[in-house]
């Protein structure tokens, strides 16, 4: 990207205002700017759509057609807490487009929330709903020429589906979320009162959370503006955040960008898994942040995410993995720039000349941060782990990757050995672990729970939580292709590939096999020379359970590994236009599942 800047010093902002001049010439000569909008809005052959543009009422009068259009991607649903507010939000979001020049157009994306949906069918709806939600994305912004986007997203698969769609369309856009609620308070009392206290208002969950882990990543990467990952809901300070969204992206449109696609770059998710390094955050970031690498073009093998983490320290804990820290003191403490900002003073840590949204580079966006609370962001030299937070494991039961908690792993289960307890559902292994048939130093195997598999890849949070309230939290380990909650924690490896479905060595696996973690090491390994697990998973026997959503049913047909983000195969490759992403590798082998849930 030529005239970027080569350190902090530079502007990308520069950058973006060569680009749109150099395709489009200066406004300063006279001449206006086309627009893409223009193709649905300009000549007489377009009186069609202006007039059904105006019985849209959004319309005011006829300078509108001489602005830019702008989408408002927001998420508004009743049944989500973190988006309950987002109507009101929206609102507010085209007001300010309004007054920085630009016409707002709204629409709507669905939502899953995985609190609700946990424990039952539904979960295996949250992970396809990411696709949805970035083809969503993609179709509203390709049928209506839009000239730019603010997402308001906030909680779980809907944060990385629109970052995928906005990566794909590369229009000019920001991201600004709903915001955090604040952490709620409660008394030794009923199970009543706690219900009522737990979530004191609408707002994404107040921990490090998939939710707020993928709000804050937002800013790391640079799709977002300082403080979208931190600042509670329904404030003031989140308002003005809204108004300072509207009037960047209007810039960038006006510029010609930076767009998404010269925003996410290898060094910017570089950044990002920085950032995740440094809070610990929830290990869905990895399968979001991989798909979204991939929809924007950038190979990122997960091999690299340990390089990440041997450089990049914890130096913020925040629940689950510490009771007493939430996301609103992180922003009292100086925000997720104050953690980048503390990162700086290692070099080699962060690429600081990446562009962000702010027509800033991310070295120019932190130089005003500072830490305002050591007790919630620590210094290098104290670090709660020497690395991240998070860590990529391999060995011969995930050769092609795993990943686990790091920051919520007691120092006592860093190097773990037990016979395995194998169950081929989520439901089969929490019944096992609440009648007591899991004891102290069992491995605990959940499999046929990946990607294809569930299929959807549910969250793993029942198993977990019904360890913790058995005692069992730090004396067994649990192990599946499936995925974990950002609410787990303890010895909990997920993300195993490839998975039991597509022939993986974890199909292999039978009670009382000797499993051995090695955090230190980054290895899971299971006590089978190779010829015994090849001769083991030729004679696995596939679960059969039937699945009567056809939904379901496509997605498994062409869901990908893991490993590679869980992003959908391309079903006609040779068609893709020059330069599109690989987003497809050729299909693992995969077991006849026609009838198999």
């Amino acid at each position: 990207m030529t005239g970027t800047t080569s350190g902090t010093n530079g502007s990308a902002n520069g950058h973006a205002k060569g680009r749109a001049n150099g395709k489009a010439g200066s406004e300063s000569g006279g001449q206006a700017r086309p627009m893409r909008s223009d193709t649905i809005k300009s000549g007489w052959g377009r009186a069609p759509h202006r007039s059904l543009l105006r019985a849209t009422g959004v319309i005011k009068d006829e300078s509108d057609f001489k602005k830019p259009f702008i989408a408002v991607m927001n998420s508004y649903v009743d049944i989500i807490p973190g988006h309950a507010h987002l109507q009101e939000v929206g609102r507010v979001v085209k007001q300010f487009i309004r007054e920085a020049g630009g016409v707002p157009f709204e629409f709507n994306t669905i939502g899953v929330d995985d609190g609700i949906a946990m424990g039952h069918e539904g979960m295996k709806f949250s992970l396809p709903s990411r696709e949805l939600i970035a083809d969503c994305v993609e179709t509203c912004l390709r049928a209506h020429a839009f000239d730019g986007m603010i997402c308001i997203p906030n909680c779980d698969k809907i944060v990385p589906g629109m970052m995928m769609g906005a990566v794909r369309v590369d229009i000019p856009t920001v991201f600004v979320s709903g915001g955090p609620m604040p952490a709620g308070k409660m008394s030794d009392g009923q199970l009543l009162e706690i219900e009522q206290l737990a979530c004191p208002s609408c707002g994404s969950c107040s921990g490090m959370f998939t939710a707020n882990s993928m709000n804050c990543l937002c800013e790391a990467i640079g799709l977002a503006l300082p403080g979208n990952g931190t600042i509670l809901a329904n404030t003031p300070e989140r308002v003005a955040l809204y108004r300072q969204a509207a009037q960047a992206l209007m810039a960038l449109v006006q510029n010609g960008g930076p767009t998404p696609r010269e925003i996410v770059t290898l060094k910017s998710v570089d950044n990002a898994f920085a950032l995740d390094m440094a809070m610990g955050g929830s290990t869905n970031t990895v399968l979001h942040t991989l798909a979204i690498a991939r929809e924007a073009g950038v190979p990122y093998p997960q091999a690299r995410i340990n390089e990440v983490a041997l450089r990049t320290p914890l130096i913020c804990k925040v629940s689950p993995s510490r009771a007493d820290v939430h996301i609103q003191d992180v922003h009292l403490a100086g925000g997720i720039g104050a953690i980048l900002k503390e990162l700086t003073r290692r070099e080699g840590v962060l690429n600081l000349d990446c562009p962000t949204v702010t027509g800033k580079t991310l070295g120019e966006v932190l130089a005003p941060a500072e830490v305002t609370d050591r007790n919630v962001i620590h210094t290098l030299e104290d670090p709660f782990l020497v690395q991240g937070g998070l860590k990529i494991l391999g060995g011969n039961l995930a050769p092609e990757g795993a990943i686990i908690k790091s920051a919520g792993v007691d120092p006592s289960m860093w190097k773990f050995a037990g016979p395995a307890r194998v169950y081929e559902s989520e439901e089969e292994a929490t019944a096992a672990i609440l009648s007591e048939k899991v004891k102290a130093g069992d491995v605990v195997v959940v499999r046929y729970e990946g990607p294809r598999g569930g299929p959807g890849m549910q969250e793993m949070l029942s198993p977990t939580g019904a360890l913790g309230g058995m005692g069992l939290g730090d004396k067994c380990a649990l192990i599946t292709d499936g995925r974990f909650s950002g609410a787990s924690k303890g010895g909990a490896i997920g993300h195993v590939s490839p998975e039991a479905a597509a022939g993986g060595p974890i199909a292999a696996l039978r009670d009382g096999d000797m499993i051995r973690i090695d955090l230190d090491a980054g290895t899971v390994d299971v006590d089978l020379t190779p010829e015994q697990m090849a001769q083991r998973i030729r004679e696995a026997a596939v679960p059969r359970r039937t699945i009567t959503s056809r939904w379901r049913r496509r997605y498994r047909s062409l869901v990908t590994s893991a490993n590679t983000g869980a992003v959908l195969r391309e079903l006609e490759p040779d068609f893709l236009p020059e330069g599109s992403p690989d987003v497809l590798a050729p299909a693992l082998p995969v077991r006849d599942l026609v009838t198999a849930r």
